[in-house]
């Protein structure tokens, strides 16, 4: 049977998680499988098709909160947690360093033209090692970019990710960032 967990946000930032598996073989006592630590961004939906939801999927699901947290905070300690010291991006833009150096840059840019930025994980699909993830970016646009200053626009724009785990975290990654709807709505690029 499929197994699908939504989870949403409920009376002021309590999450209520529901299954809509009827798998016999899950007990009332195995662990959640996404981590409801107050300090890691919670998937609005999870999706592990018709596998069991094993320690390891919940591994794959804490990883996928916590490298997200990052993007969503952009404190470098969740990137430190989530992502392996080998790890390669298969779709590095120009000018990117390798490894997590990489993600590390891309933040700290981001952040710079929009300091308030946030991450929204809206959908999250596990297939043994590997997870896909919808995200959906958000912030104004006050600080700088490609040496242009911003003047508060609202930005919203969003992001694939496929990461693929290793033994302990993230060792390769591919993504696609809709970084043509970013330059539009900061003024950057002109619409039409």
């Amino acid at each position: 049977m499929r197994q699908t967990l939504i989870v949403a946000a409920v009376a002021a930032s309590a999450l209520t998680v529901a299954s809509c598996a009827t798998d016999p073989t899950d007990t009332a006592d195995a662990p959640p499988l996404v981590d409801s630590s107050a300090d890691l961004v919670a998937p609005g939906t999870v999706d592990v098709g018709d596998a069991p939801v094993t320690d390891r999927t919940r591994q794959v699901v804490r990883l996928a909160q916590t490298l997200y947290t990052f993007w969503d905070t952009g404190d470098s300690a969740y990137l430190d947690r989530a992502v392996d010291p080998g790890f390669v991006d298969n779709t590095l833009p120009s000018g990117r360093p390798q490894g997590p150096t990489g993600p590390a840059a891309a933040s700290t840019a981001f952040r710079t033209a929009v300091p308030d930025l946030t991450c929204e994980l809206a959908d999250l699909n596990v297939t043994g090692d590997t997870f896909t993830a919808r995200l959906v970016f958000r912030g104004h646009f006050t600080g700088t970019y490609d040496g242009r200053e911003g003047a508060g626009q609202q930005v919203e724009f969003g992001a694939i990710d496929i990461q693929h785990v290793g033994d302990s975290r993230i060792v390769e990654d591919w993504h696609l960032e809709d970084n043509l709807t970013f330059l539009q709505q900061t003024g950057i690029v002109q619409s039409g």
